[in-house]
């Protein structure tokens, strides 16, 4: 287990249950909430993932057909889209189980975590070389935007 509880799961880890006052009704229903939504953003991954691989030869081509690139770069754009929404629908669905207090201390504690050190971007670039996602033979990375932490609710 990770320090935001199981599996980025971060209102089962103790220290958030505790500073937060989260309930148990509260912590069942954001497992409820987040098993809903986890299929759903896995499989979105995986196409956003799959859309970005399929740009890569297009990029290496010694003549890159523009048309085709740019009929890619729709197709990555949108599936991106889609993740990003299913995963807003999830979050807000989190957020909805807390109360307004607990809500603006997830907040505070956002606001002053930003004025720590910059995170480093997900996702890939054009060439495939991952940008700081996962480790080698570990686990595969969370969906971006996936709720790794107390305040990642935007």
């Amino acid at each position: 287990m990770g320090p935001h509880g199981d599996h980025g799961r971060w209102w089962n880890d103790q220290r958030s249950i505790d500073k937060y006052k989260l309930t148990d009704p509260q912590r069942k229903a954001m497992d409820e909430i987040y098993q809903q939504h986890r299929m759903t953003l896995v499989d979105l991954h995986a196409t956003l993932e799959k859309a970005e691989l399929a740009m890569e030869p297009l990029m290496h081509e010694d003549q890159p057909d523009e048309g085709k690139i740019l009929q890619q770069i729709d197709r990555v754009a949108q599936a991106r889209a889609e993740l990003e929404k299913a995963n807003a629908r999830m979050l807000l669905g989190l957020r909805k189980e807390l109360t307004p207090e607990q809500w603006k201390q997830l907040q505070a504690d956002r606001a002053s975590r930003r004025m720590g050190p910059a995170s480093h971007s997900e996702g890939r670039r054009w060439g495939g070389q991952p940008r700081g996602q996962g480790t080698p033979g570990g686990p595969p990375p969370p969906p971006p935007g996936a709720p790794n932490g107390p305040g990642e609710f935007e």
